[in-house]
C-alpha cells in the first residue's frame, strides 16, 4: 500500500494552497474554502480547514515518537531556498551536506508542518532490497518537487517493520549517523514510489505524543488499500484514523 496522500490541517486553505504552489510546485486538483487537494507528483497533499484548532503538542526535537517531517526531492535546492528566504519562511535547518551525499534543508509551512527538501540521489550505507533502491534512483531528478517520504521516530525498528509489512512495506535501505552520540540511525521502508523514513535513537530517551486530529499541521498519511493493522483512534477527512505503535496516524484509502 503506497502512500496516496498526506493529510494536513490548515487555518487558511487559500494561503496554504498558494504556499505549496509557490514553493513546492504543487498542482491544484481541487480547492475551495474548506478543503484542497494538491498534486505533488507521487502523492497528493490534502489540506483541510480547522475552526478553533487545538494547540499542537508536536515537538520538533526528533525524540518525540511519531511524525517528524514530510520530505520532497528537488533538483534546484538553492533557488528554492532563496525564494523561501525572500518570502520570510521560517527555517528549522539551513542547507547542509548530509550523510548519503545529499544536500538537505528543513522549513515550516504556514501551520507549522515541518518540510524537508532533498537534492541528489541518496547513497545508502546499507542496501537490503536492491530492486527497490534501483526503482528509487530510477525516478531521477524531478522537474518539479516530488513527494518522497514521511519521517517518523520509533522506539523499536522491528515492531515498526512488522506493522508496516502488513501494509506491503519492505525494508529497503539504511543510513548511519556516526557523528550523532544519541545512537541515531535512519532506515527506509519502501512501497511504490515513496518511503517511510524511520528514525531510531538507541541511546536517547523518547517522548510519546497522544493522537491529535484537530490541531494545525500534519494529521495523517493515507495509504491506498483495503484494511489497516492498527487501532482506530478517530476520524479525519471522513475516514477512520489508525495509529502505528509509535503514534503515526494514518487512514486507508480504498484503491
Amino acid at each position: 500500500m503506497a502512500i496516496e496522500s498526506v493529510l494536513v490541517n490548515v487555518s487558511d486553505v487559500a494561503r496554504s494552497v498558494e504556499f505549496y504552489r509557490r514553493h513546492l510546485g504543487a498542482v491544484v486538483v481541487d480547492s475551495d474554502q474548506e478543503r484542497a487537494e494538491l498534486d505533488l507528483v507521487t502523492a497528493c497533499l490534502v489540506l483541510t480547514r480547522v475552526d478553533s484548532p487545538a494547540e499542537s503538542t508536536w515537538i520538533g526535537d526528533d525524540l518525540q515518537r511519531g511524525f517528524r517531517h514530510v520530505g520532497f526531492k528537488v533538483s534546484d535546492l538553492d533557488a528554492r531556498v532563496d525564494a523561501l528566504h525572500d518570502a520570510g519562511v521560517p527555517f528549522h535547518l539551513e542547507p547542509i551536506h548530509a550523510e548519503g551525499e545529499v544536500r538537505i534543508t528543513f522549513f515550516y509551512d504556514p501551520d507549522g508542518t515541518l518540510l524537508e527538501l532533498v537534492e541528489g540521489p541518496l547513497q545508502y550505507h546499507e542496501v537490503y532490497d536492491r530492486p527497490a533502491v534501483e526503482q528509487d534512483w530510477g525516478l531521477g531528478d524531478p522537474d518539479r518537487p516530488r513527494f518522497d517520504h514521511v519521517a517518523e521516530t520509533v522506539a523499536d525498528l522491528e515492531a515498526t517493520k512488522d506493522h508496516y509489512a502488513k501494509l506491503g512495506y519492505l525494508l529497503m535501505s539504511g543510513i548511519h549517523q556516526p557523528s550523532d552520540d544519541r545512537g541515531f540511525e535512519i532506515n527506509f521502508l519502501r512501497a511504490g514510489d515513496s518511503s517511510l523514513e524511520i528514525f531510531t535513537y538507541e541511546r536517547a530517551e523518547k517522548s510519546v505524543r497522544a493522537p491529535q486530529l484537530d490541531a494545525p499541521g500534519f494529521v495523517a498519511v493515507a495509504f491506498a488499500g483495503d484494511s489497516a493493522p492498527g487501532a482506530a483512534v478517530g476520524t479525519a477527512a471522513g475516514r477512520e484514523v489508525y495509529t502505528d505503535p509509535d503514534g503515526l496516524l494514518y487512514v486507508i484509502a480504498p484503491a
